[in-house]
C-alpha cells in the first residue's frame, strides 16, 4: 500500500489508552525534549466568531505562549475574517455555504496541503470538526503513524432537527460514531459527553476539555444602571436576555414564542438580545419591541450581559454552553434547556433552572417563576458565580496540553 505521492505506507498508529484527567484538574508533568508540533484542522478558524472558533484560537494562542509548542492551522479562509486570528494559518480550499455565506466548507486535503504537513512533521493531529478536511487529515496522520486527537465543539446531530432533514440524523450519527472512533483520543466539553463517549470509544480514550470564562469581562460588578436606563429600561424592569449567535440552530423560535407568551399573561418585558447573525431579522419581526445591540466585545459585552436579569437560553446544539458560563459569571440566573452541556454547569434550582427542551411552557412558568421571587433570583446568581469561578483558562487549557503530550509520550513508548 502507499500513500499519495508514491512513498510507502507506514504502520498506523497503536491505540493508546490514557487515564482521563478531569476539567480544570492539575496536570502531571508530562515534558518532552522539544515543544510538540501541532497540527490544527478546523472547519472555519476565522471566518465565523462563535465559541468554538473563540476556544480554538485561546488555546492556540496559549500553546504558543512560552513556546509550549509549535502550532499550525489548517482551515479555510474567508475573504474577510470575522476577526484577528491567533497563529500560523494555512488556507485550505473551501467554498461558501449557499444561504449562509459566513460559512465555508473544506474541499478535503489537497496535495499542496499535504506536502505542508510533509515539511511541518507533526507529532499530533488536532481535529476540531468532523467535516471532510478533518476526515481526510485523519486518515493522513494515521496513514504515517501519526496520533490523532479530535475535541468536540458541536452536536452536528442535533441540526438535522432545526433544518427539517431529521430523516438524516441516524445516518449522521453513525458517521460521527466512525470519525471519533478511528481518533486516538478524544477531548469532550462536558463530563456527560465524555461518559457518553467512554461508553462508546473506550474510558482511556476520552478526557475532558471544558471552558474558562474570563472574569475581568464577566462580573456582576459590571451591571450598570445607566446602560440600562440608555437602552429604554426603568429601574425596575425585568430585562430577559438572549445572548449568543443569531442563527435559527440557537433556538429562536422557542425564544419568540416564550417572550409572545409571557406578554399574553401580561408580563410587560422587553428583550434584550446581545449577538449577531443572519437570523437577525426573523428575529426583530417577530420581537419588534425588543433591544437588540448586535455584536459587542469586551468590557462593552460584560457590562451589558451583566445589566440584565436572566438568561433564556432554548438551545439544544451546543456541545459546552460557553454563553451559560458568561451569563453565570455575570451574576445572571440562566433558564436552559435541560441537555448535557447545561446540566454539567447548572444544578436545577441550585445556580440556574433546567427545562425540557422544546417546551415553551415550561420556559413560560421558569422564567414566571423568577419574575415574581427575588429572593431566588439572587440566590441562583449567587452560587452561580461561585460556579463560574471554578472555570479558569489556564488549567482548562493546560489539560488539553497534557492530553496532547501524554498521546505522544505513550505513542512513541509503544513506537519503540
Amino acid at each position: 500500500m502507499e500513500q499519495a505521492g508514491g512513498r510507502p505506507d507506514r504502520t498506523p498508529t497503536p491505540r493508546i489508552s490514557l487515564v482521563a484527567p478531569l476539567a480544570g484538574a492539575d496536570t502531571p508533568p508530562y515534558a518532552p525534549a522539544r515543544p510538540l508540533r501541532i497540527a490544527l484542522f478546523s472547519g472555519n478558524y476565522d471566518c465565523v466568531r462563535d465559541g468554538a472558533n473563540k476556544a480554538l484560537n485561546r488555546l492556540v494562542g496559549f500553546l504558543l505562549q512560552d513556546d509550549r509548542a509549535q502550532v499550525r492551522v489548517f482551515s479555510p479562509r474567508a475573504p474577510q475574517p470575522a476577526f484577528d486570528a491567533v497563529g500560523d494559518i494555512r488556507a485550505v480550499r473551501s467554498l461558501a455555504l449557499p444561504g449562509r455565506p459566513e460559512y465555508r466548507l473544506a474541499l478535503g486535503l489537497t496535495r499542496a496541503a499535504q506536502r505542508d504537513l510533509d515539511d511541518f512533521r507533526p507529532d499530533i493531529v488536532h481535529l476540531s470538526a468532523p467535516d471532510l478536511l478533518g476526515r481526510q487529515a485523519q486518515k493522513y496522520a494515521r496513514a504515517r503513524g501519526i496520533p490523532v486527537i479530535a475535541s468536540l465543539h458541536t452536536r452536528f446531530e442535533t441540526y438535522a432537527d432545526y433544518y427539517r432533514i431529521g430523516f438524516l440524523r441516524p445516518t449522521i450519527e453513525r458517521y460521527l460514531d466512525r470519525f471519533y472512533g478511528d481518533c486516538d483520543h478524544i477531548l469532550a466539553p462536558t463530563a456527560p459527553i465524555a461518559a457518553d463517549l467512554a461508553a462508546r470509544h473506550g474510558q482511556g480514550r476520552v478526557s475532558i476539555w471544558g471552558r474558562g470564562v474570563d472574569r475581568r469581562i464577566f462580573h456582576p460588578a459590571l451591571r450598570c444602571d445607566k446602560l440600562r436606563a440608555r437602552l429604554g429600561y426603568r429601574p425596575y424592569d425585568i430585562v430577559p436576555l438572549f445572548f449568543g449567535r443569531l442563527v435559527m440552530e440557537k433556538g429562536l423560535a422557542l425564544f419568540a414564542e416564550t417572550i409572545a407568551a409571557l406578554r399574553a399573561r401580561g408580563h410587560r418585558i422587553r428583550p434584550l438580545v446581545v449577538g449577531e447573525g443572519p437570523a437577525r431579522g426573523w428575529l426583530e419581526r417577530h420581537l419588534p419591541s425588543a433591544v437588540f445591540t448586535g455584536h459587542l466585545e469586551g468590557e462593552d459585552l460584560g457590562r451589558t450581559i451583566a445589566s440584565a436579569d436572566m438568561l433564556i437560553n432554548p438551545s439544544v446544539t451546543e456541545a459546552f454552553g460557553n454563553v451559560n458560563l458568561e451569563a453565570m459569571a455575570a451574576g445572571l440566573p440562566v433558564i436552559s434547556a435541560d441537555v448535557d452541556s447545561a446540566s454539567a454547569l447548572i444544578t436545577d434550582g441550585l445556580n440556574g433552572l433546567l427545562v425540557p427542551p422544546q417546551d415553551a411552557t415550561a420556559y413560560v412558568g421558569a422564567t414566571e417563576r423568577l419574575i415574581a421571587d427575588t429572593v431566588l433570583r439572587r440566590k441562583l446568581a449567587a452560587y452561580a458565580g461561585d460556579t463560574a469561578g471554578q472555570y479558569r483558562w489556564d488549567r482548562i487549557l493546560g489539560s488539553v496540553l497534557t492530553a496532547y503530550n501524554t498521546c505522544a509520550t505513550a505513542h512513541s513508548t509503544v513506537r519503540s
